[in-house]
């Protein structure tokens, strides 16, 4: 979802410089924040905030999403290609599934929002499984609920933990170049790398 569909990463660093401020955390670069995107959002407040009980955690995060919720019209951008590409792919006849560190409500929130909703067939969130990327267990789980061969499939993300998971969970990876990760140098490299969503229906854009 975040850095593949749409571009989240400044409403992701404006909702952690307000929370982590509130509870008085250090001050906080956005490469900082940007750079730990695609884990669960308990181990990336933790990095500023140190480590928290479920119950700490539970207030803590209900600070992050009151407030990302508020700001959600001015941050909130569907990269381009992004509803042509899905469109196309579904009347393709592919099953589509979304595998994110987001937690369902947000998701699902973000989906409508932006009308993305009816691409996919399965949505895998934390709330789906016991453990999370770069652990494989999110990708088999969205496998497992789309009756889909590891062999014919393609996990597509934009960080380090997408393709871990992917690999480890025996699919191909590709990674995407337009997210605010830097992929120079990344390891492990993924099996393709897209310029622009259009590529995986054969344009270009």
């Amino acid at each position: 979802m975040d850095g593949t569909l749409v571009d989240t990463s400044e409403l992701i660093y404006q909702c952690f410089v307000h929370t982590v401020k509130k509870y008085h955390g250090p001050h906080i670069s956005r490469q900082a924040v940007v750079s730990h995107i695609g884990i669960p959002l308990k181990q990336q407040l933790e990095l500023f905030l140190g480590e928290m009980t479920d119950a700490e955690f539970v207030e803590v995060y209900s600070t992050y999403n009151e407030y990302q919720l508020e700001i959600i019209p001015d941050y909130l951008t569907v990269f381009p290609s992004v509803h042509t590409t899905l469109a196309e792919l579904k009347k393709r006849g592919k099953k589509l599934a979304v595998v994110t560190s987001r937690k369902r409500r947000s998701l699902e929130h973000f989906l409508k929002t932006k009308d993305l909703s009816k691409y996919f067939d399965v949505l895998v969130t934390p709330e789906s499984t016991t453990r999370h990327k770069p652990h494989p267990e999110p990708v088999l789980k969205a496998l497992a609920l789309l009756n889909a061969d590891p062999e014919t499939c393609l996990f597509i993300g934009d960080s380090v933990w997408d393709v871990e998971s992917g690999k480890a969970a025996g699919v191909d990876t590709a990674l995407v170049t337009w997210s605010q990760n830097d992929i120079a140098g990344l390891s492990p490299q993924p099996a393709f790398r897209l310029n622009s969503m259009q590529e995986l229906i054969g344009g270009v854009g």
